[in-house]
């Protein structure tokens, strides 16, 4: 069971075997710094992008400003506190869903929570592989339940090993192009613009570059692509990219 103050660091190895990440970019808003990098770390290792912060007003004009799937928001934070916090996103008309973190348990206070505008509630000390469960969860609820193996053509994502195979042959993918191709996995078929695909592969901290998204799409191709195989991603000039068997039209790369 993990605690801001007893978080086990040494218990990071095995919690996330059984996890699905659902989408990709999560908020984490913790006051607790040895919790906050737990957790960051923990959700990196499933794949997820994560931004975090220590401060309720700086996770407020966060959450209004990106494109989240998930808020994880500390109940007693500095600046604003996580009840707060939550009233005023709704009252933003933000919809994205909310966790709770509150090491209070009473029953008024996780109704609070609730009645708050929050979707779940959780109290601490918790172990990782609840948190991860309620956030799988919590990305089901507008999404639809993801299977555990995505499949285009003859390529198979397995969100659960966090391992990319085609044609049956592991993929020697790096962790942000395994979430790259995963993101356009989720997304088979439609071309997903740069600009949603920046929001959901890269956290705050790693802003990419005007052309980060043509290098991963090279590299990625490389690897899905070689001996032959059949093009699977394709560049939709001035539209984005797009996962599948065939291009949209005569202007897909």
């Amino acid at each position: 069971m993990w605690s801001g103050a007893t978080a086990d660091l040494s218990s990071l190895a095995n919690p996330f075997s059984d996890a699905v990440p659902d989408s990709m970019r999560l908020l984490v808003a913790e006051g607790d710094p040895q919790l906050r990098d737990v957790l960051v770390r923990g959700l990196q290792g499933l794949a997820y992008a994560v931004d975090a912060t220590d401060d309720g007003a700086e996770a407020f004009t966060l959450a209004v400003v990106y494109d989240y799937d998930v808020l994880v928001l500390d109940v007693l934070l500095p600046g604003k506190d996580g009840l707060t916090l939550c009233r005023e996103l709704r009252a933003r008309g933000v919809t994205v869903p909310i966790l709770l973190l509150t090491s209070r348990d009473a029953v008024e206070d996780r109704i609070g929570g609730l009645d708050s505008g929050a979707d779940d509630y959780l109290t601490k000390p918790f172990a990782f592989g609840e948190l991860s469960a309620r956030l799988r969860a919590l990305l089901r609820r507008p999404l639809g339940v993801l299977p555990p193996v995505l499949t285009v053509a003859d390529l198979e994502i397995d969100l659960k090993r966090l391992e990319a195979r085609r044609g049956g042959e592991l993929l020697p993918l790096t962790a942000r192009e395994f979430t790259f191709l995963a993101y356009l996995a989720r997304q088979a078929g439609r071309v997903v613009p740069r600009t949603e695909l920046a929001e959901h592969v890269w956290d705050g901290n790693h802003d990419p570059a005007a052309n980060a998204i043509d290098v991963y799409v090279s590299r990625i191709r490389r690897k899905l692509e070689g001996d032959g195989r059949s093009v699977l991603l394709h560049i939709r000039r001035g539209a984005g990219i797009l996962l599948g068997e065939e291009p949209l039209g005569p202007d897909a790369g």
